[in-house]
């Protein structure tokens, strides 16, 4: 497999938060990290018959998709076979590889989900056939991703835990403790029913969101992390199932906006990871005619609160746009600063290396503050980051 040259650094116009990127976790991620009893069991990179490098744990084989780690390699090369490390480009997996990556397209911060290992909400993990197996491995992933992904660039990399979904119980005092060790979000699966756990109805994760409010942990429901898709026939082509991605957002926000969660939690901080934007205006209309018309007067009502939802749109959710030329001109009824943008390198989506000119189209008939909120400053108020000092746009790479 053919790896491009590295492209030329791109020329900086906006300062760049990313909030949906991807690390494909390296072979020697849990070495070390669990309990010596459990840690003959981790999961481990094991090379097939046929020359393909996968994850194997609990018996079961995981591997890097290829179209998951696409990054500076050939378009005629990409495919859904599984990738070799040595057929991926070293920013995927190797942190200070990516940090020069991020400088090569402009990018200051990047927050990072996890690959098929674990699963984009750490479904993996928390699914195990030995909870206590289980339990250890997502805390070694966490661990490993505060102490060497984000702990290596700390001003560059916004941690992001994954959650113990298998005990309710456990869940908050997880978020609660990782909160202290500096996390600051997590990944949460964006419709629980659909992975065998409580749905958002239940009231069984009330504790759970009560903790992300209390620590100011935001809550990440990134696309796919369900491991669910709209898909309209047993054979719907690949490429129908790629263009819904912005129908799973659509389902997610609705289910977490009538869910009463938002109303419950007032101060809950939910972004929509690879969900779009175009949609949000729509579903905002659309809730609060429901509202008004065929949700009037029904006895047990699910709305609880006296904003309309399209108010509570505005003020819990925010969405997340890799290149959304459409929805930035009808930005009134989202709000300015309620968008996010994201680069979702390494993947077949990713706007890498040319997210600076994608932003910048996508932001240049706005004015320059509501440009400033997109592009940096509602993502570094969120997650409380940091941003760079003003030589940072013109500094050479």
């Amino acid at each position: 497999m053919a790896l491009l040259p590295d492209p030329d650094p791109r020329p900086r116009a906006h300062v760049l938060i990313s909030v949906d990127d991807h690390v494909i976790e390296p072979p020697d991620m849990f070495v070390g990290r669990l309990p010596a009893a459990l840690a003959d069991r981790a999961p481990a990179i094991v090379e097939t018959d046929d020359g393909r490098q996968v994850w194997r744990y609990e018996g079961r084989e995981y591997p890097n998709i290829g179209l998951n780690a696409v990054i500076g390699r050939p378009h005629e090369e990409w495919s859904m076979e599984a990738a070799r490390f040595d057929e991926m480009r070293r920013g995927c997996w190797d942190i200070d590889a990516r940090i020069a990556d991020m400088d090569l397209a402009g990018i200051w911060a990047s927050l990072n989900f996890p690959s098929l290992i674990a699963g984009f909400a750490g479904t993996v993990f928390w699914k195990s056939d030995d909870l206590e197996l289980g339990l250890a491995t997502l805390r070694a992933w966490n661990d490993w991703h505060l102490d060497v992904w984000a702990g290596s660039h700390p001003e560059r990399i916004i941690p992001l835990q994954l959650p113990w979904l298998a005990d309710p119980q456990l869940a908050p005092e997880e978020i609660r403790r990782n909160a202290e060790r500096g996390f600051k979000a997590v990944s949460f699966p964006e419709l629980p029913a659909q992975c065998g756990i409580g749905s958002l109805h239940s009231g069984v994760w009330d504790p759970f969101f009560a903790a992300c409010e209390e620590t100011d942990t935001v809550v990440c429901l990134h696309t796919g992390s369900a491991q669910w898709a709209p898909i309209p026939a047993p054979d719907t082509p690949f490429e129908t199932i790629t263009t819904l991605f912005p129908v799973n957002g659509l389902v997610a926000c609705a289910d977490m906006l009538w869910s009463g969660i938002p109303l419950r939690f007032p101060r809950l901080n939910i972004t929509l990871a690879e969900g779009g934007l175009g949609w949000a205006a729509m579903l905002g209309d659309r809730a609060d005619y429901v509202l008004a018309h065929s949700a009037c007067g029904r006895e047990g009502g699910s709305w609880k609160g006296d904003l309309l939802p399209s108010e509570v749109l505005k003020r819990n959710f925010w969405f997340c746009s890799i290149d959304d030329p459409s929805a930035f001109g009808a930005l009134d009824a989202i709000g300015a600063e309620r968008i996010l943008v994201e680069s979702d390198y390494p993947h077949a989506d990713s706007t890498w290396p040319d997210t600076q000119e994608v932003v910048a189209r996508n932001v240049a008939g706005l004015s320059a503050d509501d440009a400033a909120r997109i592009t940096h400053r509602n993502a570094a108020e969120l997650f409380r980051h940091p941003l760079p000092d003003d030589g940072w746009l013109a500094a050479p790479v």
